[in-house]
């Protein structure tokens, strides 16, 4: 990979230890009975100041069902895409495939995590329903919006909430753009971040510690393991080679061959 791009395999052992550390005291602290009630308590009033909002305005209410199905997860993805690849937002012109093709690596290494936690959690049964499905009193937005939920799937319940799936990739992008972007733009990314996790626990499809403690470790674990050492940049540098055959074919496609991320 070229030595000039700020992407590179390399041991990062601070980063790497701190990080994994970060992690173990993240799911420690929610498994210890000494701070048990606090994770317990913090999700109880976050859901009910977030949950407790709807259901007394009407575009308040139709705001957050339509963040909530699965159509909006895709836009977030396209979001998150462009944000990534737009040549001078984060990366430069020479960056931006790179950028992409390491933090698909890092999805697959989220992937494999999630994998790896989700048989711990099923051992020692860590599961949970969510906060709707729990708690009498739970706004519904499925209940209140019908057809959204007949023809788009509105997510708000989950008999398996924890941990947060939607939230670690969230997560996962904002430590990838965390570790580039400057500035007022690492504010916009972060704002990105907070606002695309919001909507399930609005929703009460998910508990706090859902997103800043299952969803957060994943994403902890994936980056630690991934660009803290050389093999998101090994991945990345396999991925270039895969796609290079296909580049200039992909590059003489109408509006397509404009990206930067094509151009070779």
């Amino acid at each position: 990979m070229d030595k000039d791009l700020r992407l590179q395999a390399a041991w990062r052992w601070p980063a790497l230890i701190g990080l994994n550390l970060l992690a173990i005291l993240l799911i420690s602290s929610w498994l210890s009975p000494a701070t048990r009630p606090i994770w317990d308590s913090a999700n109880l009033w976050v859901f009910q100041a977030l949950n407790g909002s709807l259901g007394h305005n009407l575009l308040w209410d139709s705001l957050w069902a339509l963040a909530s199905i699965r159509v909006f997860d895709i836009l977030v993805g396209a979001l998150m895409l462009c944000m990534t690849i737009h040549t001078g937002w984060v990366f430069g012109n020479r960056e931006v495939r790179p950028a992409l093709l390491h933090f698909l690596s890092l999805l697959v290494l989220l992937l494999v995590a999630r994998v790896i936690f989700n048989k711990l959690v099923n051992h020692f049964d860590w599961q949970h329903a969510s906060p709707s499905v729990q708690l009498a009193g739970a706004v519904h937005l499925s209940d209140q919006f019908p057809l959204l939920e007949q023809i788009f799937e509105l997510k708000d319940r989950s008999s398996r909430s924890f941990p947060g799936d939607h939230a670690s990739v969230l997560l996962l992008w904002g430590l990838f753009m965390a570790m580039f972007a400057r500035g007022w733009k690492l504010a916009v990314s972060m704002t990105v971040v907070v606002l695309c996790c919001l909507p399930r626990l609005i929703a009460g499809a998910h508990w706090l510690v859902d997103v800043a403690v299952g969803g957060l470790m994943l994403a902890l674990l994936a980056f630690a393991w991934g660009y803290c050492t050389p093999l998101a940049s090994r991945m990345a540098a396999g991925l270039e080679w895969c796609l290079r055959p296909l580049l200039p074919t992909l590059a003489r496609l109408p509006l397509l061959g404009r990206w930067a991320v094509l151009q070779r």
